[in-house]
């Protein structure tokens, strides 16, 4: 005997995509736009899901402008929300300069000013990784687990 079905209430999936160019005005612009999206999406600003989602916005659009630069091309960002789940998604064209996987980071010398972004983006991330993408390039995934 099979059982009856369950119930399951619709399931909303929210997609933001958004180009930007590889300079730290597009990093900037990708944080604000964040910002803003998150708003629509009932996702206040000051709150603590808005505030991490736009630091490792930031890190991460900042990587793609500084060390996925590829002269002419842009890089992108997505952000997707289900119930469960923000994940956020930046995607250069440079391939061949991949970052450390999870786990694989090391901390920078004291001394050095840079180098932290990732270490940022592993501390306040349910999860990460670094994907290739296809045809070029690679992307960057965060996800933030949401209360349920």
């Amino acid at each position: 005997m099979t059982p009856p079905p369950t119930r399951r209430g619709p399931i909303t999936v929210r997609v933001f995509t958004q180009r930007f160019s590889s300079t730290p005005l597009g990093a900037r612009l990708a944080r604000r736009l964040t910002l803003h999206q998150l708003d629509s999406w009932n996702i206040p600003h000051g709150t603590k899901l808005s505030d991490t989602t736009a630091l490792i916005v930031a890190e991460l659009a900042a990587n793609a402008a500084t060390h996925g630069r590829v002269p002419g091309r842009d890089f992108e960002l997505r952000l997707t929300l289900t119930r469960a789940v923000l994940r956020i998604e930046v995607s250069d064209t440079r391939g061949e300069k991949r970052p450390p996987c999870p786990g694989e980071l090391a901390a920078p010398p004291s001394v050095v000013e840079t180098g932290r972004g990732l270490l940022l983006v592993e501390a306040l991330a349910d999860r990460w990784a670094v994907l290739d993408r296809v045809p070029v390039g690679k992307t960057v995934r965060a996800e933030l687990d949401l209360p349920r």
